[in-house]
């Protein structure tokens, strides 16, 4: 398929839907929209035009105008993805929801809040916690994602264990279709089965199905008591161990995070925090909440007495510290969110990946993951969300080795992880998306039926191929 560039035609008659400070055409300042958290190196691609629209109307009938001339069209949300999904790979218009940043209503009597896109997803619950509700599905990077990205990547945070991810939340959505028509998914209704739930085939896709504009988000009562457990292990596995064991007995606590020892000594350092990291091979950390004072310290009591005598194939843990007021918990937290950065300032190359398998198979990838990392010579730290099976194993380049041999051995190191994972009956992607970075390696591990069928959903609503095209999958070879 060959696509257009966007010319200076094309450009005044962006001005005309848009206005003139809502489209630019400068590199200087398209840079920024050229790459996500992903390799700008390896992945950037800048875009032709950039517009920063503030209506549903202005981005449908720009993407009418993309229709029309072949263009491709790249929806942006804050930037913060990791997997490449709103990279303009193929240049074209990139279109940024920013500027759509708006709480439009919160329905207390429905327990419903409806924003703009673009809305950073903090700002949500920053104006719901007086009035003691919450968006409970929010990811890690809720101070800089934009609501319309969570949805598109059906993003998770350390809460899914208890809470669910994003789709859970989504009631309805404002889409602008890849033909530039708006319709209105789903709503307020807690049921509905009127037809397909087209709005949670549109969760997830990666804006390869249209670009959100509005949603409609279930909200629920804001916990008023929590407790969190850092929980020392002499080992990964006893830590997971215990982990799969917990899950096991029917415990849901709100977080189940695992952290090796690499990623929890990194963290501190970059940090500069102390906690008690030097006689431990990994760590847990553990949330319990609910509105329930007694409750809430008695389950958390019951937790911890359990992780220390062990009482399954691995042993107990070293020691259970508990952080019970808003200074500690943000120490711990503060710990597991900033072991992504810390390792950037250690090695700037490094891939970072987010497998998700079933809970009692994670006991047999810590050890798989071992041997890929003594086969390739090369680091990977493993932290995330184990107690719903989703692992940020991250491949950190060895400093002794040169980038020639980097960019052999990524791509190897990087197939042994998702084959293994595939063996366990796993996925290669938990919450970071497909994008181009997993593009490759999507079509090689997923059931041909099953991308047949993708395909054809996506050429039913894109007959153009203009929304987000390259990303996920490729319907044909294209030219630029």
């Amino acid at each position: 398929m060959k696509y257009n560039k966007v010319t200076k035609r094309i450009v005044d008659e962006l001005v005309e839907i848009c206005g003139a400070k809502n489209v630019t055409t400068d590199v200087e300042k398209m840079e920024a929209y050229s790459h996500d958290e992903t390799s700008e190196e390896e992945y950037g691609h800048m875009p032709d035009a950039v517009i920063t629209p503030t209506t549903a109307e202005q981005i449908a009938q720009v993407v009418k105008l993309a229709n029309r001339e072949r263009i491709p069209v790249t929806p942006r949300g804050a930037g913060s993805g990791l997997s490449g999904g709103c990279i303009p790979t193929l240049g074209g218009i990139s279109i940024s929801i920013e500027k759509m940043n708006k709480i439009l209503e919160i329905d207390t009597d429905n327990m419903v809040v409806v924003c703009e896109a673009g809305i950073v997803t903090n700002e949500i619950n920053e104006n719901l916690k007086d009035k003691g509700i919450w968006f409970a599905g929010y990811p890690m990077s809720l101070q800089t994602c934009f609501l319309g990205g969570n949805i598109a990547e059906n993003a998770g945070g350390g809460k899914a264990v208890k809470y669910g991810v994003t789709g859970r939340y989504v009631l309805g959505i404002e889409l602008v279709t890849p033909q530039g028509d708006i319709v209105e998914l789903g709503g307020k209704l807690a049921k509905d089965v009127t037809g397909y739930d087209l709005k949670q085939l549109v969760v997830g896709s990666e804006g390869t199905l249209g670009i959100v504009t509005k949603a409609t988000i279930k909200l629920t009562a804001l916990p008023t008591k929590m407790y969190d457990l850092l929980v020392l292990y002499k080992t990964p596995k006893d830590a997971i161990d215990a982990v799969a064991m917990m899950m096991s007995k029917g415990l849901t606590p709100t977080s189940a995070e695992f952290m090796d020892a690499t990623a929890v000594k990194a963290s501190c350092e970059y940090l500069n925090e102390s906690l008690p990291y030097q006689d431990c091979g990994a760590m847990l950390l553990i949330e319990i909440d609910g509105n329930d004072a007694e409750q809430v310290e008695s389950e958390a009591e019951a937790i911890g007495d359990m992780l220390l005598d062990g009482g399954y194939e691995g042993e107990g843990a070293i020691e259970v510290y508990v952080a019970d007021n808003t200074t500690t918990m943000e120490r711990v937290w503060s710990v597991r969110r900033n072991i992504a950065e810390a390792f950037k300032v250690q090695s700037p190359q490094q891939s970072l990946e987010d497998i998700v398998i079933p809970i009692s198979r994670i006991p047999d990838m810590i050890p798989e993951l071992d041997k890929i990392s003594k086969k390739y010579d090369i680091q990977i730290p493993c932290y995330g969300h184990a107690g719903d099976g989703n692992l940020h194993a991250t491949l950190v380049k060895n400093p002794k080795h040169t980038m020639e041999q980097w960019h052999e051995l990524e791509p190897k190191a990087l197939q042994d992880m998702y084959d293994v994972t595939h063996k366990l009956g796993g996925k290669i992607s938990g919450e970071h998306g497909i994008g181009i970075k997993r593009k490759k390696n999507m079509a090689l591990l997923m059931d041909p039926t099953e991308m047949k069928l993708c395909k054809a959903i996506k050429k039913a609503w894109d007959p153009n191929n203009i929304m987000n095209p390259g990303k996920m999958f490729d319907l044909e070879e294209v030219e630029s």
